[in-house]
């Protein structure tokens, strides 16, 4: 059985609201971006220099 109403068209964004939303996710991707160096830098720094002088 099909459906043959037309549906509306679907939400438009204007050219504004686009260019908010690609700079809103660029902004989380670089803290993301961000979150994933500090993290792996703290990790290391935890680790300390010993972590190189163990067995392989």
């Amino acid at each position: 059985m099909t459906d043959s109403t037309p549906r509306p068209p679907g939400v438009r964004l204007t050219e504004a609201q686009l260019r908010s939303r690609r700079a809103r996710n660029i902004a989380i991707g670089l803290s993301i971006g961000f979150l994933v160096a500090l993290f792996y830098a703290v990790t290391i720094v935890k680790l300390g220099p010993g972590v190189l002088s163990g067995p392989l």
